[in-house]
Order: structure tokens, then sequence, then C-alpha cells
């Protein structure tokens, strides 16, 4: 039987692999964007941060929007901006356009994640865990096309915003699609006796105890595979003295991991494992990839490494989303909009910092950090993983 929010599901992760191109996009046409807008290339990585302020500043209000006025407005809203945004940057000359359109898209990001998490978990909610992990993959889907379509209109000497112009009319169908599929209704939710003890109980899940340590589970998580998608080449050709090739190659191996772990996951969530389990598991096995990346220099395992890397940092996010608003489910916009600011501070911040490991450290130093980030997040998920077990205890004794 079709499940009656099946077109709203498509139309969402549509989106969301539209958005793995869009993530991208700026950073694979940096050379023609700086000759368009007469600027350096380190110009345009400015754009890119330009993004992730539009996503932080935005994220608490649109996640607050979300709970007061649902979440189709959000969605639809995001899907004819994120149009805006790709049709403006190829046609415009004037770089403080540029940045205005580049903060645009950051709100997009931010309409587009308080929409789709709680739309999602309210449709599924018997398999949260497996709609949420799957935006992952069709983000790295797009990710993964976006280059052959800058290569094929390379080859056939086209108009470099066509890459741009492309996706721009996938999100207008795409927007006019989800104004008329029906979203789950939000409604106030008939709390029961199990929920209030809960909630009275000082064993309850506190937004000052599980909350924050979920928020900085979302910082580590984005942290972890930032650093890994930023260094691993520098590493391969610096410390491993791979050639050049052979070091960009490592982030196939690690994209293929992380494909499969998605898909892994969307597959054991749904019938072996809950995501308050998973998000234990995940980063207590990134901290062990880590701990052999640093300690192995065979160039010949550094493959399986990577695609070790990619398979067990993958959909920590996405799980961390699921938990928090399993843990807080009245208020589910504005728990992801804590989520999410938290990953759009570690895009700002990991960058800036892990560069100043590299100047003076070098780049084996930036790999130790994030095996401190690795151990840090398992401990976090271990607290949020306890705390829920003793909660859940002590309402059966107190039964």
């Amino acid at each position: 039987m079709k499940h009656k929010h099946l077109n709203m599901a498509l139309g969402l992760y549509l989106s969301y692999f539209l958005l793995g191109m869009v993530n991208i996009i700026l950073a694979s046409n940096m050379s023609f964007l700086s000759e368009q807008l007469n600027v350096e290339k380190t110009d345009i990585s400015l754009l890119i941060s330009v993004v992730g302020i539009g996503h932080l500043l935005s994220i608490n209000i649109s996640g607050r929007f979300s709970d007061r006025y649902g979440r189709k407005p959000l969605v639809v809203a995001a899907a004819l901006l994120y149009m805006v945004f790709l049709i403006g940057i190829p046609l415009t000359s004037h770089y403080q356009i540029a940045m205005g359109l580049a903060f645009v898209a950051g709100i997009c990001n931010s309409l587009l994640d308080s929409g789709t998490y709680p739309a999602l978990n309210e449709a599924f909610n018997e398999a949260a865990g497996t709609a949420t992990v799957l935006l992952k993959a069709f983000i790295s889907f797009g990710a993964s096309l976006l280059p052959i379509m800058i290569n094929f209109f390379i080859v056939h000497e086209l108009f470099y915003g066509l890459v741009f112009f492309v996706p721009a009319l996938l999100f207008l169908c795409n927007g006019l699609l989800l104004m008329k599929v029906s979203f789950p209704k939000i409604k106030e939710e008939k709390v029961s006796q199990e929920t209030r003890s809960e909630t009275a109980s000082s064993t309850g899940p506190k937004l000052w105890k599980e909350g924050a340590a979920l928020i900085l589970l979302g910082f580590s998580s984005v942290s972890l595979f930032t650093v890994v998608q930023t260094w691993l080449p520098t590493y391969g050709q610096e410390v491993l003295h791979l050639d050049k090739m052979k070091s960009i190659g490592l982030l196939s191996f690690y994209s293929t991991g992380g494909l499969i772990s998605i898909l892994l996951l969307a597959v054991l969530l749904k019938r072996t494992i809950k995501p308050i389990t998973a998000i234990v598991i995940l980063p207590s096995f990134a901290f062990l990839a880590l701990l052999l990346l640093i300690i192995n220099k065979n160039p010949t395992l550094i493959a399986v490494n990577a695609f070790c890397l990619g398979l067990f940092m993958s959909g920590i996010f996405q799980l961390t989303v699921t938990v928090m608003i399993e843990l807080f489910p009245h208020n589910k916009g504005v728990s992801v909009s804590y989520i999410s600011a938290a990953a759009s501070i570690a895009f700002i911040v990991i960058p800036f910092i892990t560069g100043l490991f590299i100047k003076y450290l070098g780049v084996s130093s930036v790999f130790v950090l994030d095996l401190v980030i690795a151990f840090i997040s398992t401990i976090l998920a271990l607290f949020i993983y306890m705390r829920k077990r003793n909660k859940h205890s002590e309402l059966i004794l107190e039964k």
C-alpha cells in the first residue's frame, strides 16, 4: 500500500539531492566565478563562508517558524529562493550582489532543514531514523553528479552557468510539486501518562543536559568529516608520500564508504538498531579508524582506511537530529535548529582552526585533533545513551 506522504518524501529527497549540488557549486566553479566577478579565488571562498553565516543567523528563526506555521511553507520557500540564488550567481558581475545571494542560500538551507527533518519525522514516525539518514544519501548523490555535469559542459564548450540553471529549473519544478502534496498536520500531541511522568521526573530529558550534549554532538559530528574531506588528500601527499592523483582518489574511497554506510543504516535502523544506539557505535569506530590512520604509515592500506572513515563518519549528524527530535518532540523545528546551528559553527570554525594547525604543526596534527573530536563524540553519545536508559529504568521502577 502506498504511503500517504510518499510524494512529500520524494519531493524532500529531491531537494536534498539538489542541495548536494549547491553545497559544492561555488567551490567547483571557483575559477569561472573569480574571473566573472573580477576577484581573487580567496574571495570566492569568502562567499562560501557567507552561506554558512546566513545559515547560522537564520536557523533559529526558521525553526520557530516551522513549529508555528508548518513545514510546507518553509520547504516551498527554500526551493523557490534557491532558484533565485542559482540564477543570480552566474548572471551578476557585482561581488556585493553575489555576497547577498550567498547569504540567501544560507537562509534557504535553514528553511530546508527546519521543514524537512520534522516533516519526515512526523510522516514516518515508525522509521524516522531511516527516513532522515536517507537525506545524507541524496546529498551524496547530488555532490557526485555535479562534477560530471561540469565536465560535460566544459567538454562541449557551453556556458558554465548552465550548471547553475539546471538545478534552478529542478528546484522550480520541485517547489511546484511540494505546493501540491500533503504534509503531516502539526497538532497538539496528546501527552501520555508515561510522557507526563518522564517530564515531571528528574530523570526526564533536559535541554541543558541531553539537549546540550546533542548540540555538541552535532558540532563534533560535522567537525569529524569536515577535517577528513578537507585534509585527507594533503595527508596522503605529505605524510604517506602518495602522488597527487592517488591522494585525491582517497576521497573516492571515503565517499564510497559513506554511501554504503547510509544504505546500511537505512536498513538497520528500520529492523535492528535504534538511532540512539547507532550514535554511540559510529563515532567509537571512527575513533579506531582515525587511530589506525595516524599509527599506520603503510600506503597500501590507506585506501581501506579511507573507506572505513567514510563508513563510520557518515550519518552521525542525521542520527543526532533524529534523537534530538525523539527526546524533545513538542518543538521539532526548534530542536532541529539547535543542531543545525552547531553544524554551521563547525563549518565556519573548523576550517580556520585546522588551517592554523597545518601552518604551525603540520597535517598530522589535524588528524590528531580529529581523533580527539571522535573521542569526545563517543563520550557525548554514551552520556545521552546512559541518561535515556537510566530514565527508562526509573520509570519502570516508579510503576
